[in-house]
C-alpha cells in the first residue's frame, strides 16, 4: 500500500448481465436500468470502517479517500461514470449509531454506461491478475419478515407524540421510521434480491454495499464534470387500484397543503446545504409528480455548478441528513428521532453510493432497503432488518402515516417473498 494502488481500466464487449459478476454472498452493486457498476465485496482491495468517534464519519472517509486517490496510479482511457478508481460506500444515518460507515475499494469492477462497457482492475502492485468469471444467479429463495422493535401501535403513538411537539412549536417536521425483523436462508444468493428490486422498480437506484441492499428512488447528489444534480422527494401517497382512482390520488397529492408544506421544507433544506459549494443553483419551479409502481411522490430536481472543488462524498456529507429523511430543524428532528424510535437506524436513510478518483460520483438515500448481517455463525440463517418511514408535519394523521410506511415496505417485502 505504501506505493499506492495500481488501477487499470479497459473497454470490453458489453455483457447482458452485470449482476453475474457480483459476489452472491457479498455483492457490491450500483445499477439503474441495467447500467452501473458491480464488484465482489469479498474480493475487496481495501475496506475502511469508521465507528462513532470525535469527528464526523464522512469527514474521516473523505480524508482517507483523498489519501488513497492521490497515491493511486490510474490508467483509465474510458472516462465513463464509474470507470477508473472507484469506491462504494454507505454511511450511517446518525453519528451516534453503533453501526459503521464503510468505504469499499474492490479489486475488480465491471461497468456499463450508455452502451459502453469496461473492466477495472485494482491492485496494490503492478500484477493485477485475472478477473473472476461470471457466476449464474443461484436458486430463488424466500426470506422471512415480522414485527421489529417498533410495533404498529407503538408507531402511531410515536406519531401522536411528534404531533404534540409540532403543536408546541418545537419543530416543524420529523421523519419517523419503523422496522421489520427477519432472516434469509444461509447460502442465499443476495443478488436475487437486487435483481427483484431492479426489475420491479427500474427507475430507482438498486444498491448493495456491505450487506445493505435496496432500491432508492431518491438521488441525494450526483457530481460529474463539475455539474451537480439532486432530486428531492417529500410528500407521498399510494397509487390507486385503477386508472380513475390513480388519477384521483395523483391530483390529491398535488393539491395537498400538508404534502406541499412537507416538500417545501425538504427543498429549502437541500438548497441551503448546497449553496455554499455551488454556483448557478436552480431548483425547478414547483414539484412534479414522480410515478413509481406503488407510490406517487412530489419531486423537485435541482441543478448547479460546482464552485469549490468539493467531491461527491463531500456534498453527500453536507446534504445529509436532509429534511426529507430527518426533519426541520435538523438537530431537533434528530433528537426527536432518538427519543421516539426504539431502534438504531444504522445505515437506513443514510447516504449510499460511489465516488471516483476525480471526485465524481452518484449518491442516493438508502431507502426501501434491508440490512443483512452476514457476520453470524456459519449454518445459521442470515438476520436482516428492513425499514420504512414517513414525514410527520402539522395535520398528519397517525393511521395514514402507518399506512404510508406499509406501502413503502412493499418493495422489500415483495422482493424477499
Amino acid at each position: 500500500m505504501s506505493s499506492g494502488l495500481v488501477v487499470q481500466t479497459r473497454e470490453i464487449v458489453a455483457d447482458d448481465d452485470l449482476l453475474a459478476y457480483a459476489d452472491p454472498a457479498d455483492p457490491l452493486v450500483w445499477m439503474r436500468r441495467g447500467d452501473g457498476i458491480v464488484a465482489a465485496g469479498s474480493e475487496a482491495a481495501l475496506v475502511i470502517r469508521v465507528p462513532a468517534g470525535p469527528e464526523p464519519r464522512a469527514v474521516v472517509l473523505a480524508r482517507e479517500w483523498e489519501r488513497i486517490r492521490t497515491a493511486a496510479r490510474v490508467d483509465d482511457p474510458v472516462g465513463a461514470p464509474g470507470s477508473g478508481l472507484v469506491a462504494f460506500a454507505a454511511l450511517v444515518f446518525d453519528e451516534r449509531s453503533a453501526a459503521d460507515s464503510v468505504l469499499v475499494v474492490p479489486r475488480v469492477v465491471r461497468g456499463r454506461h450508455n452502451g459502453r462497457a469496461w473492466i477495472t482492475r485494482i491492485s496494490d502492485s503492478s500484477a493485477t491478475g485475472e478477473p473472476p468469471d461470471p457466476t449464474p444467479l443461484g436458486p430463488q429463495w424466500a426470506g422471512t419478515l415480522g414485527p421489529g422493535a417498533q410495533t404498529a401501535e407503538g408507531y402511531q403513538q410515536s406519531v401522536r407524540r411528534a404531533l404534540h411537539g409540532i403543536a408546541e412549536g418545537r419543530f416543524g417536521k420529523v421523519v419517523l421510521a419503523r422496522d421489520l425483523a427477519g432472516s434469509a436462508p444461509r447460502g442465499a444468493d443476495l443478488r436475487r434480491l437486487v435483481r427483484a428490486l431492479s426489475t420491479e422498480y427500474p427507475d430507482t437506484w438498486a444498491f448493495a454495499v456491505d450487506g445493505l441492499i435496496g432500491a432508492s428512488p431518491e438521488t441525494l447528489v450526483t457530481v460529474h464534470g463539475g455539474t451537480v444534480t439532486a432530486r428531492v422527494l417529500a410528500g407521498t401517497t399510494p397509487r390507486g387500484a385503477d386508472a380513475v382512482t390513480d388519477a384521483r390520488a395523483a391530483a390529491s397529492l398535488a393539491d395537498s397543503p400538508k404534502d406541499n408544506d412537507e416538500h417545501a421544507f425538504a427543498v429549502r433544506s437541500l438548497v441551503a446545504s448546497l449553496s455554499p459549494h455551488t454556483a448557478s443553483l436552480v431548483a425547478d419551479g414547483g414539484p412534479f409528480i414522480l410515478e413509481l409502481p406503488n407510490l406517487f411522490h412530489l419531486a423537485t430536481d435541482v441543478r448547479a455548478e460546482l464552485a469549490d472543488g468539493a467531491s461527491a462524498l463531500d456534498l453527500a456529507a453536507a446534504l445529509h441528513p436532509t429534511a426529507a429523511v430527518a426533519g426541520t430543524p435538523t438537530d431537533v428532528a434528530i433528537a426527536v428521532i432518538r427519543e421516539l424510535e426504539p431502534f438504531d437506524r444504522g445505515r437506513y436513510a443514510g447516504p449510499v453510493g460511489w465516488i471516483d478518483a476525480e471526485g465524481n460520483g452518484e449518491w442516493a438515500i438508502a431507502l426501501r432497503c434491508a440490512q443483512f448481517d452476514t457476520t453470524v455463525a456459519s449454518g445459521s440463517p442470515i438476520p436482516l432488518t428492513a425499514y420504512a418511514g414517513a414525514g410527520i408535519v402539522a395535520g398528519s394523521d397517525p393511521e395514514a402515516e402507518l399506512l404510508e410506511t406499509r406501502v413503502k415496505f412493499r418493495p422489500i417485502v415483495d422482493a424477499l417473498a
